[in-house]
């Protein structure tokens, strides 16, 4: 194990090997390029399409297809036959994060009722996008998350709505469908069938070594560009109101934490305690503790309006989940020699 992780560290190119020194640097290139030059971030934020920002779904789709794409129909169709790991994902989801986020929310941010609707509906927005690059990067089983992330998404079409009334006391919740739609469609179906068709036919011109060592290669380094700009375009969104409102963040960012914290310390032990491979078991945590902001942000803008104290509480929980998930994925890695080994 030793000499497996010896030999990965030296295989890392230099975006991989100091890929928190670049994040660190994107997050902070973000928020000054918001700070000092906040056009930029409006412009950016501006292009859509429907509901959805166009240069995040760019930038995120080239971020999903090298996760997806060395996925075979046989590791997917493995992966179904393990059930324990997608009901534990769906409770953490939808039985256990919204009224633990609730609870968080009313408790930190008593008194604040649009910053508390905000914080609530992030809670209960499972993430169905960037979190196949978290598990892509803490070496889990990517099949095992494609099928999570995808049930996770049908199931906002049906559980978003009622939970969000129930959560916040409102008679009816408009639920952005073509933001989810669009959503499923770029994050989920686009890259998965993209990655399957060129694999395809990748194998059949240039062999599978080609594609596994060279492609693939080629590809993954593209990824981590699109990561690294993702973070610029992001932070630079809200650059100027987290630089000149410092304690406001910290404010807003107090549940999202607790609850990060909460359920990592819970399901990254049931994975180990159930007996499942690390690959499975972080799987399992990234999902339960990551959040969709987009749709978030879409039905806090549409409830309170776009300027409201919900709207901004939706947008910072994602920007204090970016090293929160890398931190995760350290943790995983640091951590995968105590868990079984995978069955293949």
């Amino acid at each position: 194990m030793v000499s497996e992780s010896v030999s990965e560290e030296k295989s890392l190119g230099i975006f991989e090997k100091y890929l928190t020194l670049w994040i660190a640097i994107c997050i902070v290139a973000g928020l000054l390029v918001g700070r000092f030059f906040p056009q930029f971030g409006q412009f950016m934020d501006s292009l859509k399409f429907g509901k959805l920002s166009i240069p995040i779904g760019i930038l995120l789709f080239f971020m999903m297809y090298p996760t997806v794409l060395g996925i075979r129909f046989s590791d997917i169709k493995q992966a179904s036959r393990k059930p324990k790991p997608l009901l534990v994902t769906v409770i953490a989801n939808w039985v256990i994060a919204p009224p633990l986020m609730t609870l968080y929310a009313n408790t930190v941010l008593a008194g604040n009722q649009q910053y508390i609707a905000g914080v609530i509906l992030l809670g209960l927005s499972p993430c169905t996008a960037m979190v196949m690059w978290w598990m892509f990067l803490a070496k889990g089983d990517m099949a095992q998350g494609l099928i999570n992330t995808s049930i996770n998404a049908l199931l906002m079409l049906f559980l978003y709505a009622p939970l969000a009334a129930l959560y916040l006391g409102i008679s009816s919740i408009h639920v952005p469908w073509d933001l989810i739609a669009i959503s499923v469609l770029v994050f989920i179906a686009l890259p998965v069938a993209s990655g399957a068709i060129s694999r395809k036919l990748i194998i059949e011109r240039k062999g599978e070594d080609w594609f596994n060592n060279t492609y693939r290669t080629i590809v993954g380094k593209t990824s981590i560009v699109a990561l690294l700009t993702t973070l610029i375009v992001l932070f630079s969104f809200e650059g100027e109101i987290i630089l000149n409102n410092p304690l406001l963040v910290a404010y807003l960012a107090a549940p999202n934490l607790m609850h990060y914290a909460t359920m990592i310390a819970w399901t990254y032990p049931l994975g180990y305690l159930s007996g499942w491979a690390y690959e499975t078991a972080i799987d399992t945590t990234l999902i339960g503790s990551s959040s969709h902001f987009e749709v978030a942000i879409a039905v806090a803008t549409t409830l309170y309006g776009i300027g409201s104290g919900a709207a901004l509480a939706t947008v910072i929980g994602p920007l204090m989940e970016v090293p929160l998930m890398l931190l995760l994925v350290k943790l995983g890695l640091r951590t995968r020699k105590y868990f079984p080994r995978k069955r293949h």
